[in-house]
């Protein structure tokens, strides 16, 4: 069995720890590290070589689709990612899409008992297939 190797990246340590406790329930995921923001997860991408990367949109310094748009042409990386602005069809999932993540996430908004068990069942299904998807063409080779 293939482990997928996941980076959370958002700005909330409650959500860092959620993601990761629930990411690491899963016995064909481990996560690699957690990062509170692009540049502190800039140098564990660049250490620790993940497969995926989880992504929160609002971050401080920089969001999540700016750094998604710099990291993609640089060190192609699948991402998925997880926000309250990342419900089907929201702007922000759509420009994600189009900046080169391959899934989003919605964070549940109301009902949270019963909405973090769905998403994190569906966050782990979809962090196993970003697993599976070539980037590659959005490198540019530029030094990162």
């Amino acid at each position: 069995m293939r482990t997928v190797k996941v980076l959370v990246v958002d700005d909330s340590a409650v959500v860092r720890q959620i993601l990761s406790d629930g990411l690491a329930g899963d016995p064909e995921i481990e996560v690699v590290g957690v990062a509170g923001d692009a540049y502190r997860a800039r140098e564990l991408i660049l250490s620790r070589r993940p497969d995926v990367l989880t992504l929160d949109v609002e971050m401080p310094r920089m969001d999540g689709l700016q750094f998604l748009k710099k990291l993609m042409p640089q060190y192609p990386l699948p991402v998925v990612m997880v926000s309250s602005l990342t419900g089907p069809g929201a702007a922000a999932t759509l420009e994600a899409l189009e900046y080169g993540a391959v899934e989003a996430v919605a964070k549940p908004s109301t009902k949270l008992r019963e909405g973090l068990g769905a998403m994190m069942d569906d966050l782990c299904q979809k962090v196993k297939a970003a697993s599976l998807v070539d980037v590659s063409r959005w490198r540019n080779d530029r030094t990162w």
